[in-house]
């Protein structure tokens, strides 16, 4: 990787496109589920482009190969979609967006209240 594409994360605009064209190839409960998938890993503030990039492009392969095996997007991942990026996330206690901004939010109050109160 260039260091111009590291900065400019052209590299990854790169490989973005390249999922979607992938998953438009996908049937249209499979493509329903990647749209689902990619909006509910976004919600986990762990996740940078640069480390996503690597689970997106496995939850699209597992895709990708059960709609060539035939199989429903309900045998691949049941109702749970939400739990299943959560599994992705690293489990149901994976830290997301408010976790993050609550305890910023929580270190600022304190922090606040340390310099009034002293």
């Amino acid at each position: 990787m260039k260091f111009w594409e590291t900065m400019t994360g052209s590299d990854l605009t790169r490989e973005w496109k390249a999922f979607e064209a992938r998953a438009q190839a996908l049937p249209a409960d499979h493509r329903a589920a990647w749209e689902e998938i990619k909006a509910h890993l976004s919600l986990y503030a762990d996740f940078t482009g640069r480390n996503l990039m690597p689970i997106l492009d496995n939850a699209l392969a597992l895709l990708e190969e059960t709609a060539s095996d035939g199989q429903s997007i309900h045998e691949v991942l049941g109702d749970d979609v939400k739990g299943f990026c959560a599994a992705l996330a690293g489990g149901e206690g994976a830290r997301g967006y408010r976790d993050r901004w609550r305890e910023q939010l929580n270190r600022n109050v304190a922090r606040k209240l340390g310099r009034l109160g002293g």
